[in-house]
């Protein structure tokens, strides 16, 4: 019992921090995109590394947030045990490609545990899992998509939006999709030596059919484990007194 009433109270004084915390969030957030077409449209030289740099500044806040939460051990235990589960799931379904459960377990980290819990489940089973298959520029790139995907889910669940199963799955179909527009931008203006209609429509035409894979995976991934996990994780979380961060 008294877990569940620390729970609470907890989370109400985050939810007093929420408007603060979201305006941070948005700028972090949008900080991302609006470097990429400035660099797209400037036809600014080096425009991978201020892209990688951004993305890398976007990360910051959401790493200074759960500092300064004053998190207990047991707050963070879910963030650890998902990004763990990710980064093993990623490993061993490495020889199909876009075959894998990343999505699906950063999806349930975000609305079981909240936006910034989401986030960081993403970002950290990007970069500990770049470990085995190769660290570059692509890596803060995959942080923030699958980081913006826990985020996201997170915000949807604040919002009451998954009250409807079919809306979480709807979600993890679309999600993916964001993730490969991403990723094909850090390609675009990376890569690129000509940024024209035409060969921003091939690259992203040609990351069409990896990101459709990829959203089909990750709601087959996640319609068995949805409502079981579901269940069980929010026993813990009023059991134990886990903070939705």
């Amino acid at each position: 019992m008294s877990g569940a009433i620390e729970h609470k109270q907890r989370n109400t004084a985050g939810r007093k921090r929420g408007g603060h915390r979201s305006a941070v969030d948005a700028v972090a957030l949008l900080s991302v995109p609006v470097v990429l077409i400035a660099c797209a449209l400037s036809g600014m030289q080096q425009t991978a590394l201020i892209s990688t740099l951004s993305v890398l500044v976007a990360l910051v806040p959401f790493f200074v947030n759960l500092e300064l939460d004053r998190l207990t051990p047991r707050d963070i235990m879910p963030i650890v045990v998902f990004a763990t589960l990710a980064v093993a799931g990623r490993i061993v379904f490495a020889p199909l490609p876009n075959i894998k459960p990343v999505s699906a377990i950063v999806i349930m980290a975000g609305l079981s545990f909240g936006r910034h819990s989401g986030f960081m489940v993403g970002a950290l089973a990007a970069l500990v899992s770049n470990l085995f298959f190769g660290q570059g520029p692509w890596t803060p790139w995959q942080m923030y998509a699958w980081g913006l995907m826990g985020y996201g889910a997170g915000v949807l669940e604040d919002h009451g939006a998954f009250k409807h199963k079919a809306i979480v799955f709807v979600y993890a179909a679309l999600a993916p999709l964001l993730y490969g527009v991403i990723m094909d931008s850090y390609f675009v203006v990376g890569y690129l030596g000509e940024i024209n209609t035409a060969s921003v429509l091939t690259a992203y035409g040609l990351g069409a059919l990896s990101s459709l894979a990829h959203a089909v995976a990750t709601v087959i991934f996640l319609v068995p484990i949805y409502l079981p996990w579901t269940h069980k994780l929010k026993r813990l979380k009023y059991k134990y007194g886990i903070s939705t961060l």
